[in-house]
């Protein structure tokens, strides 16, 4: 098992657990990295980045409808704000959207 960082610098595990009672008179648990892991992540790569594509996507409408509202209120500039990061989030969601498309096809 080996520690990565969140986006706040938060440490967070990362590799894979496995229960070894089949084999042994004992159980223990055995941890190896994904270097080390001969197990596919191709279906949950693309479970993962389904779900963040969606999840991203909806952000986005909701963020246009903020957008729109604070328009009606007279908040130019806040709107603007968010209208460019949606576009930023879209250029996002392009890019995973190929990504996701990429991992498919191998």
């Amino acid at each position: 098992m080996h520690l990565l960082n969140d986006e706040n610098g938060n440490p967070i595990e990362h590799g894979h657990n496995h229960d070894h009672c089949e084999t042994h008179e004992h159980c223990h648990e055995h941890e190896h990295s994904c270097k080390e892991c001969t197990h596919d992540h191709k279906d949950e790569s693309i479970a993962l980045l389904s779900y963040m594509l969606s999840h991203n996507e909806h952000h986005a409408q909701e963020l246009d409808q903020m957008a729109d509202n604070l328009e009606k209120l007279g908040m130019d500039g806040a709107a603007k704000q968010i209208k460019e990061a949606v576009s930023d989030f879209q250029k996002g969601n392009m890019r995973l959207s190929l990504a996701l498309t990429l991992v498919k096809g191998q």
